[in-house]
């Protein structure tokens, strides 16, 4: 038999359910006792083990045991110049891709055909349906952001449904059905609020990001690259919608002053070795928190330190990213009355060579300084960050927004036993998708501005940022977005604030129309580093202005098809309905 959607089932009681071949297997898919039966689904007990197998899928953002999560590994952005070249996700056509799959849509059907077949009833049944309609949403919107039209199924697909074969859904007509999924979980999941199981609050900072992608996306698409025309009327509804969801998580969550303890913390203050007469924060207690993943012996480690305070070399901060950071006087460098080189310090370091740029970042705002670190450092001039090993980057600037020094080395640089934890969503975040979205829907004054980002700039040690009219006025030259000025400094402050976190930027340039930022000839800041010219140590490869340059050789060059993954041909030979995606 012909099969046109991969598929996955929910694992239940040690059975392995995974893919379309086990329709064909009665020894993977025996259709008896544990799914088929009712009474499995009417224990809530089942109900809650099926839905939180998604948990770990959907928070494992720092991976796990080593793996590579969404956080800082996502290299393809204006952010990063990867330790190796970070091309378009698919260049070119292929017979499989992994992201083309429909295992979560299908474990969720499956979770809501078994608890309506249940007699679970009342707030109970409401509460399990909800959030099984909310894991189905969140997995439709990892599709249609990635591939567009999609294949809408909201029942279990047997080896028989004529669906199998179906054309692709309207991505327009696939949302509105994953907002009606939200808004029911919004509505009927019965926790409040939980900060690492299914709560109202994690669906509405779901409800907060995709209704953003989705209004944005739909106010600055075009019909030559994205196919579809602008559609004003749908950009306001889903502005709207993440502007009430955010403002309903910014009422109940805070803000930290402590910009490096969100992304650096142990879930408890006393879960690790530290220093002697030290203490760690707790993520936990950290009031930014609204939905996190606690990282530790029990629920799994993770390598995002180790990679990022190694001799391993790192995908270091781009040049253009580095440039992005408003100056101490909150100007950028057109109008800064501050130092606005580049050159940093020729120096030693525990008597070696070195490179310092503390002079930069002492003209630059605060979280500069957390995110990079003050020396630059490469193959042939390293550099140790509390004790680490000899470090090098392949942009010269480093990763230091995820170390803790005051954790041991040992836990610190062994590969898969860092044991810090993850936000998923937390109140910048969401604080800067309800700037944007007011912004847009032309709402945003100084009530919103300081319930939004006045924390965030004041946190950053950016006083002089204190007001929309201020940040109206900035009028920055480098605003090639072609944006207001309130809108690009949003922007700005939106780069600034989640730098390297959970994919954000790449899908920030596709929503606002912006993929041709990621063309490295006409934007080539994306693809260099620091400064280098005057250091005591040469890097291996260093461009005619003194800059460090990875890839000597390699542009990455922008397509309008880039906008959209290809559907796998594979696919396409198994169900000739499915057509394939513009360009491709």
């Amino acid at each position: 038999m012909k099969k046109a959607i991969i598929f996955g089932l929910v694992a239940v009681a040690g059975l392995s359910l995974t893919s379309c071949d086990d329709f064909l297997n009665d020894n993977r898919y025996p259709k008896t006792s544990i799914i088929n039966n009712p009474d499995y689904w009417s224990n809530a007990a089942n109900c809650q083990l099926q839905c939180d197998r998604y948990i770990d899928e959907f928070s494992a953002a720092y991976g796990t045991g080593g793996g590579q999560g969404w956080f800082y590994y996502k290299t393809l952005s204006d952010d990063q110049v990867g330790s190796g070249f970070a091309d378009w996700t698919y260049p070119t056509l292929m017979g499989e891709v992994s992201d083309w799959t429909y295992k979560n849509v299908r474990g969720a059907n499956i979770i809501i055909d078994g608890i309506e077949s249940s007699t679970l009833a009342g707030n109970e049944r409401a509460n399990y349906l909800a959030i099984a309609r909310l894991i189905r949403a969140y997995s439709y919107y990892q599709l249609v952001r990635k591939f567009g039209d999609v294949v809408w199924e909201d029942f279990v697909v047997e080896p028989e449904s004529e669906i199998l074969y179906a054309p692709r859904d309207k991505r327009d007509e696939v949302m509105d059905k994953v907002f009606a999924d939200l808004e029911y979980a919004m509505a009927n999941i019965s926790d409040d609020h939980s900060q690492t199981t299914w709560s109202k609050d994690y669906a509405r900072a779901i409800m907060s990001e995709v209704a953003l992608y989705e209004g944005t996306f739909c106010r600055y698409r075009t019909q030559a690259e994205n196919g579809l025309a602008p559609n004003e009327e749908r950009a306001k509804t889903y502005l709207a919608k993440s502007a009430a969801a955010s403002e309903a998580l910014l009422a109940t969550h805070g803000f930290s002053t402590d910009y490096h303890s969100i992304y650096n913390s142990l879930w408890k203050s006393t879960e690790s070795t530290v220093k002697p007469g030290q203490m760690i924060t707790g993520l936990s207690d950290n009031p930014e928190l609204i939905w996190g993943r606690r990282y530790d012996a029990t629920n799994g480690r993770h390598s995002t330190i180790s990679y990022t305070a190694s001799s391993t070399t790192t995908s270091g901060m781009s040049l253009d990213a580095f440039k992005a950071f408003l100056f101490k006087d909150g100007k950028p460098a057109a109008t800064t009355t501050c130092n606005t080189t580049l050159v940093g310090e020729p120096t030693t370091f525990d008597g070696n060579p070195a490179y310092s740029i503390q002079n930069l970042l002492d003209e630059r705002e605060a979280r500069l300084s957390i995110i990079t670190d003050p020396y630059i450092y490469y193959k042939g001039m390293e550099w140790s960050r509390e004790g680490c090993s000899g470090m090098n980057s392949s942009s010269g600037f480093g990763i230091a927004k995820y170390d803790n020094v005051l954790l041991t080395v040992n836990e610190r640089t062994n590969s898969s036993n860092n044991s810090t934890s993850c936000p998923i969503y937390w109140t910048s975040y969401i604080a800067l998708n309800y700037a944007e979205a007011k912004a847009e829907l032309g709402q945003f004054g100084d009530t919103e501005f300081n319930k939004s980002l006045k924390p965030l700039y004041e946190r950053a040690g950016l006083p002089m940022v204190n007001s929309v009219a201020y940040l109206s006025n900035l009028n920055d030259p480098a605003n090639n977005m072609g944006v207001s000025s309130l809108l690009y400094e949003i922007r700005r402050c939106r780069r600034c604030e989640l730098m390297f976190d959970n994919w954000i930027r790449y899908w920030d340039l596709v929503r606002w129309h912006q993929l041709d930022k990621l063309d490295s000839s006409k934007n080539p800041d994306i693809l260099r580093g620091a400064y280098a010219a005057n250091a005591p140590v040469a890097p291996a490869s260093i461009d005619a202005e003194g800059f460090i340059r990875p890839y000597a050789s390699t542009n990455r060059k922008y397509d309008k098809k880039y906008y959209l993954y290809p559907i796998p041909t594979g696919q396409i030979n198994l169900n000739g309905n499915l057509s394939q995606n513009p360009g491709w």
